[in-house]
């Protein structure tokens, strides 16, 4: 009988975070998959679990799976693990995830930590409808075009960042969306310096020319404002109405229904149509 994949989300910064299921989950499990064995293991230490670590992270990932899998498929299970918060968001795990799938093999996932989802509910930025973007290519192209598909994104968005690439960042983040874009920058979360800074971007980019970020950093950006329609002209009513009585409608209908596509008062639109006459 073939085993499971166990998504076990860990802490973000307090160990304390770490839920009983998590950790039943941990001591449950005939192995654990670990983006660093080392910072795995210091956790594991923690909560006085001794269990067996395998290596699985970004350049290992194709060769580790494939053995990783084959374990499940014999029978064993596997707890996967990130060095922080819920693995297979922005992480390599997502890789393992589709590997499993693809071999019938159940995948659960515990819930717990996360720090894209603590950040957006303490930014004071709208949560209603929000993106994640993850991590920005570190090759300023490369980043100025993903920020520019963002342009018109209406979303509020969120992003991870380091802080030796956080000043570039925000400056490309500026010059595509405008200096003065509300962002809330979430430094350190759930650690003892814990900092929320709610500002623009404008506003942020002086404050780190001066003063060099330090901490793991979750940027929340509020979204464009919605793009006010641009109103109908008379001889867009004029022509909309030729169009429909050619296609066999009354003048009456046609004024009416022109009037209601165009979001024009009725009279408008006739007296457009009267002048284009």
């Amino acid at each position: 009988m073939a085993g499971m994949l166990y998504l076990v989300p860990t802490p973000i910064g307090n160990l304390s975070d770490i839920s009983i299921r998590c950790r039943e989950t941990l001591e449950q499990a005939d192995f654990i998959a670990a983006e660093d064995t080392r910072v795995s293991l210091k956790l594991l230490n923690h909560l006085g679990i001794k269990k067996s670590l395998v290596s699985y992270f970004e350049h290992n990932k194709a060769q580790k799976g494939e053995q990783i899998v084959a374990r499940i498929l014999a029978g064993e299970t596997c707890a996967l693990v990130s060095d922080a918060g819920s693995p297979a968001i922005s992480d390599p795990g997502e890789d393992l995830v589709k590997q499993c799938a693809e071999a019938g093999i159940t995948v659960c996932a515990i819930p717990g930590p996360c720090a894209a989802i603590t950040a957006l509910s303490i930014s004071g930025q709208a949560t209603g409808r929000f993106c994640f973007e993850g991590f920005l290519s570190t090759a300023k192209r490369s980043r100025r075009e993903h920020l520019e598909q963002l342009k018109s994104e209406q979303r509020t968005m969120i992003f991870y960042e380091a802080p030796h690439k956080l000043l570039n960042t925000l400056e490309d983040m500026a010059a595509t969306f405008g200096a003065d874009r509300p962002i809330s920058l979430c430094r350190e979360l759930t650690k003892l310096h814990e900092e929320v800074l709610r500002t623009t971007l404008g506003g942020a980019i002086a404050l780190y020319a001066s003063q060099p970020p330090k901490g793991e950093f979750v940027l929340v950006v509020a979204g464009a404002e919605p793009q006010a329609e641009e109103a109908a002209s008379p001889t867009d009513a004029a022509n909309r109405v030729a169009q429909l009585m050619a296609e066999g409608l009354s003048r009456k209908d046609a004024i009416k229904q022109t009037a209601q596509e165009l979001k024009l008062p009725k009279n408008v639109v006739y007296d457009a149509a009267l002048e284009i006459e």
